[in-house]
C-alpha cells in the first residue's frame, strides 16, 4: 500500500486519476460482452500493462479492474463462486502497476439492478453484497474505494456505507450525470447535482463528484464541476469526463477529443475547485498524459 495518506496528500495538492479500462482491454483482444474481470486472473499480464501505461503518463490514482464485481454481475458470466478471488486479485494486479507511489482506487461499480420499490433488491440486501465485494478489495490491499457511475443516490447511499463497513480507508463517490438542457444536470434516475452531493456526503463519502455523462460535451463537463464544488462544500471533489460526446460512426461509438483538447479542460477545472482530475469513457493513456502535464503546469 502507499504509505502516504490520501486524503493528506489531497489537501496539499490536486491528483490525477487514470481513465478507460473496458475499451483498453478490447483494444487488447477482449470480446466485446466477455468479463473483463476474469482477465485479472488470466490474463493478468494484459490488464496490469493498462495500468502501467496509466502510471507512466503521470495518474497518481490507478483503478482496479472491479467495476462489475459485485456478485449480481459475476453472475451473468456464472462466476459468483470467484468473486472474492477475482476482485482480490484485481487489487493486486493494480497494486504491482502503481507501486508504492500511486494509489491504489478498489473500483465498486452499480450492481446492475434496481433498489425497491422499481425493483427487488432491499436496501439490506445490497449492503451485503456491496460489503463482500468492497471486504475482497480492501484485503487485495487497495488504498480507497471508488464508487463510480451511480445514477441513484439511495444505491449510492448503500455503497458508501458498506465501502465505510468494510474498512477504514478513504471512499470516493462518483454518479453519472445526463446532459439535459446543459445546465440542469441530473442522473438518470432524476436526482439534481445538489441532492447527489448531499446523498454521498452525509453517507460518509470523503471526497464526491462525477463519472460519465451522457451526451456530454467538455464544456459540460467544465459547468458540471462548478455545480458539483458549490454543492460539496468542503468535502474535496472528483471529476472524470467521457472524451467528449460520443459520435457513431460506422455503428460504433467514437469519442473525438483529442488528448489536447482534454489537457485543455484541466486548468478550468481546477479553477473550478476540483481536487482529482481523470478521465472515463474514450480516454487513452495519451489522453491523461497531456492531462498530466497541463496538472504539473498548473500545481
Amino acid at each position: 500500500m502507499n504509505p502516504k495518506n490520501l486524503l493528506t496528500e489531497l489537501s496539499t495538492r490536486p491528483l490525477l486519476c487514470d481513465g478507460a479500462m473496458g475499451t483498453q482491454l478490447i483494444a487488447a483482444g477482449l470480446a466485446p460482452g466477455d468479463c473483463g474481470m476474469l482477465w485479472c486472473v488470466e490474463k493478468p499480464e494484459a490488464v496490469e500493462n493498462v495500468h502501467r501505461r496509466y502510471r507512466a503518463a503521470g495518474c497518481d490514482l490507478i483503478t482496479s479492474n472491479s467495476f462489475g464485481g459485485c456478485v449480481t454481475n459475476l453472475d451473468r458470466h456464472g462466476l459468483t463462486a470467484r468473486a472474492d478471488e477475482l476482485n482480490r486479485a484485481a487489487v493486486q494486479v493494480a497494486r504491482r502497476a502503481a507501486g508504492e507511489g500511486a494509489w491504489v482506487l478498489a473500483d465498486i461499480g452499480p450492481f446492475g439492478g434496481f433498489l425497491e420499490p422499481l425493483g427487488e433488491m432491499t436496501a439490506d440486501e445490497l449492503l451485503k453484497l456491496f460489503v463482500q465485494q468492497a471486504a475482497a478489495l480492501k484485503s487485495g490491499g487497495a488504498d480507497a474505494a471508488l464508487i463510480e457511475t451511480m445514477t441513484d443516490p439511495a444505491e449510492m447511499v448503500v455503497a458508501v456505507k458498506a465501502a465505510k463497513q468494510a474498512g477504514n480507508w478513504p471512499v470516493i463517490a462518483t454518479y453519472a450525470f445526463d446532459r439535459g438542457d446543459g445546465k440542469n444536470y441530473r442522473t438518470m434516475m432524476g436526482a439534481t447535482v445538489e441532492a447527489a452531493m448531499k446523498e454521498a456526503i452525509a453517507a460518509g463519502a470523503d471526497v464526491v463528484g462525477a463519472n460519465c455523462g451522457t451526451a456530454m460535451n467538455l464544456d459540460d463537463y467544465a459547468r458540471l464541476a462548478g455545480q458539483m464544488v458549490r454543492a460539496a462544500g468542503k468535502t474535496p471533489v472528483i471529476i472524470q469526463p467521457n472524451a467528449g460526446a460520443p459520435q457513431n460512426v460506422g455503428g460504433k461509438d467514437i469519442y473525438p477529443a483529442t488528448p489536447a483538447e482534454m489537457a485543455a479542460l484541466v486548468p478550468t477545472l481546477l479553477a473550478a475547485g476540483v481536487r482529482i482530475i481523470g478521465g472515463c469513457c474514450g480516454t487513452s493513456p495519451d489522453h491523461l498524459r497531456a492531462m498530466s502535464e497541463a496538472l504539473r503546469k498548473k500545481s
